[in-house]
């Protein structure tokens, strides 16, 4: 046995002799569950919190290898508390589904069984997992497509992209995925992009993954084998990070990124486990059976436009936490829209936005003007500016099924503007990868404040729009040039005097 795998057990065993409770314990239920009018009920048995889950690798040991580490001590403390309730359900003949990179089972229910699991010792909490319907742009609610179409998207261009693409710095070499409502994977603005196309066949193998496992009359059925998108929404998002057709429509920030992708919302209603299962299959992709996880394969930067949304019933603990916790930890860059709630002051207010491991993402028009619907900080339980930019997200021009383009507005169109972006930045200075931290403070240093306005409100937190960074706009209008100068400044940790390859000054 390796000295790493004896230093990983031992630390097991010391944590799963710390997480033992008291004969005495009882479960927390959530009265939802327990109405009368409950029957079977979808649940969550929660279980001790994966923070705190010790690794034996150092923060600076390579991100490959902290991932590796990280992901199989989360299925080792998964194992050792999960454990007795697994066999208990096997024996009742009940089937669920077991996580590990938030200790949690998802398992329908019928009352006698919740009586019975509550009772137990080695459950924390049993809670519902509810349906929760996520409000959406639909094609209808934004401008449809322009008749001329543009061969760069206004908000490729108003970030800089082009003078990063004229460096040769495209997003090759990087890999980003969305957790969204399925996509369109052969639009002909994202197969040439997508990592499970080599030109002639496709492999959906560690590329694809579906969440939706018990939907009723949707699209895309349950289980898809092939990424497929119920909504639109994905495969708008998708377009905007990595899309272009090779002909008149570039409507993707990082073209020469490969995307992967994972369903987490049925025709736009997600629930916890939706969320988790997907958040668990980046940290480490699965094959099309569910089966023999590979964390080499994981994305470098996920976009995420959805959110939890407490007043539809998102209501557990901090599972969805422990979840994006655990995704971050392991070196991936996890971008997030900050919710269409505003103008008003704190209105960040749903998962993931308001965690601290989250990269918050605002929405601006084409002339810089916040818009009125982005949601502001500040986040009540948290002290770190948010949103951290923001990024356009007004009448975006992108992909839609089937085979077409429409307009949408949201900051889930801000947010894959910087998913893209990363992916730029992660390909002038591949140093970088596994280090969402140091990508996230670059981009926030280096966005553009001069011009940006709030039409819509006149300052929160004690700050206005002239102060920066605010709660408004965050540090600033997401800028992929500036980031890049800077990036290509330090590649191995060495700051070089010239920016040569990285095309004209922006503006020029």
């Amino acid at each position: 046995m390796s000295a790493v795998r004896r230093v990983l057990r031992s630390n097991l065993l010391a944590l799963a002799c710390a997480s033992a409770f008291p004969a005495a314990h009882a479960a927390y239920v959530d009265a939802r569950l327990t109405a009368p009018s409950a029957g079977e009920v979808d649940a969550l048995l929660v279980f001790p919190s994966t923070r705190g889950v010790p690794t034996p690798l150092a923060a600076d040991a390579d991100y490959k290898l902290r991932r590796r580490a990280l992901v199989d001590a989360l299925r080792a403390h998964a194992d050792t508390t999960q454990r007795d309730v697994r066999a208990w359900l096997d024996a009742q003949h009940i089937a669920y589904r077991s996580y590990w990179i938030s200790n949690v089972i998802q398992v329908r229910l019928p009352r006698s069984a919740v009586d019975a699991l509550a009772a137990r010792s080695d459950v924390l909490r049993i809670e519902p997992n509810v349906s929760i319907a996520i409000p959406l742009p639909r094609a209808s609610d934004g401008a449809q497509a322009p008749s001329a179409p543009e061969t760069i998207s206004w908000g490729v261009a108003k970030i800089n992209a082009p003078h990063v693409w004229a460096g040769g710095f495209t997003g090759q070499g990087v890999v980003i995925a969305g957790e969204d409502t399925g996509y369109q994977w052969d639009h002909p603005a994202l197969q040439p992009h997508y990592r499970g196309w080599d030109g002639a066949t496709a492999d959906h193998n560690y590329n694809w993954h579906d969440a939706i496992h018990d939907s009723t009359g949707n699209p895309c059925g349950n289980d898809s084998p092939e990424p497929c998108d119920d909504f639109g929404h994905g495969t708008h998002t998708a377009g905007t990070f990595a899309g272009d057709d090779g002909a008149a429509h570039q409507t993707g920030v990082a073209p020469g990124a490969k995307w992967i992708g994972c369903r987490n919302m049925d025709d736009g209603n997600g629930t916890p486990a939706r969320y988790i299962e997907c958040m668990e299959w980046m940290l480490a992709p699965t094959d099309l059976n569910d089966a023999n996880p590979n964390p080499d394969l994981a994305p470098d930067i996920i976009s995420n436009s959805w959110g939890c949304i407490p007043s539809e019933g998102c209501t557990v603990g901090d599972e969805i936490e422990d979840a994006v916790n655990n995704v971050v930890a392991g070196g991936i860059f996890f971008a997030v829209a900050a919710a269409n709630n505003g103008p008003a002051c704190e209105t960040i207010t749903d998962p993931p936005a308001i965690y601290d491991a989250s990269f918050v993402v605002g929405a601006t028009d084409n002339g810089d003007h916040m818009a009125g619907f982005s949601s502001r900080g500040p986040v009540t339980t948290s002290a770190l500016f948010r949103p951290d930019l923001s990024a356009p997200g007004v009448s975006v021009p992108s992909a839609w099924p089937p085979n077409t383009y429409t307009n949408l507005s949201g900051t889930s169109m801000a947010t894959p503007h910087v998913a893209g972006a990363a992916a730029l930045i992660l390909s002038v200075n591949p140093d970088l990868k596994g280090h969402p931290d140091a990508l996230g403070a670059a981009l926030r240093v280096f966005t553009v404040t001069d011009g940006v306005t709030d039409p819509s409100n006149s300052g929160c937190g004690g700050l206005t729009i002239s102060d920066w960074p605010n709660y408004q706009a965050g540090y600033g209008r997401l800028d992929a040039y500036s980031t890049a100068l800077i990036a290509q400044s330090h590649v191995g940790g060495v700051f070089h005097d010239g920016f040569d390859g990285l095309g004209s000054e922006a503006g020029d």
